[in-house]
């Protein structure tokens, strides 16, 4: 099972994606996990992209592709794989084409999870993360017994800078310019299903599961 998950941060793609990795037995692909891996490995791309993070720059597409041509040719994705935050743009997504070409294999499906971008904002604005032992509260769903309290150690909660409303708008926005014309990119190819994200977690698994056997 060869699948790329889409979906706006907050959407829920690293929760959903777990629980397709331990049905399948295939392994979650992100492109900031592989990165670091490649970077902390000293593979041939993971040198390049630390060239470029060094100097405080931006690790252009062609790194980025050539670190997850890396890690699609590692054992555990001879069955499959999930990949999870890639590909972000239109020319990624070209480029991956031309590399799952040349190791002769082939996508089965690309979904999108859709959810309302004032729901993100909610979701992602009212999360909490213990300064101490780092365990995360949401202050609406998942609320501490004690306010601004760890439940588990007493530590303070804090927001953290990527989780401010203005962080996170702009976050949005960005996905709107660079990732969102992927919908349209997949759709026309046949291989796009797009899943309501709002569900709840269990729903959405559902959804999921049901657009695969579709394919």
């Amino acid at each position: 099972m060869k699948l790329i998950l889409l979906g706006p941060p907050g959407a829920g793609k690293g929760t959903q994606a777990k629980m397709l990795t331990e049905r399948f037995r295939i392994p979650q692909i992100s492109t900031g996990d592989i990165l670091r891996g490649a970077v902390k490995e000293g593979t041939p791309m993971g040198v390049k992209a630390k060239s470029y993070m060094d100097a405080g720059g931006l690790v252009p597409d062609e790194v980025v592709v050539g670190i997850v041509r890396e890690r699609l040719q590692k054992d555990d994705c001879a069955t499959g794989f999930i990949l999870d935050g890639f590909p972000r743009t239109v020319g990624q997504a070209d480029a991956l084409k031309g590399t799952l070409q040349d190791l002769d294999k082939d996508l089965d499906a690309v979904l999108a999870l859709e959810v309302d971008a004032e729901a993100l904002v909610e979701r992602l604005t009212g999360r909490r993360t213990c300064r101490e032992c780092g365990q995360g509260f949401h202050v609406k769903f998942d609320p501490p017994a004690e306010e601004g309290k760890c439940d588990s150690c007493g530590g303070d909660l804090i927001q953290r800078d990527d989780d401010q409303e203005s962080t996170i708008r702009k976050r949005l926005q960005v996905y709107d310019e660079q990732t969102a014309p992927l919908i349209a990119y997949y759709g026309e190819g046949g291989l796009l299903t797009c899943i309501d994200g709002m569900q709840e977690i269990g729903s959405v698994q559902e959804k999921l599961l049901s657009a695969l056997q579709a394919s």
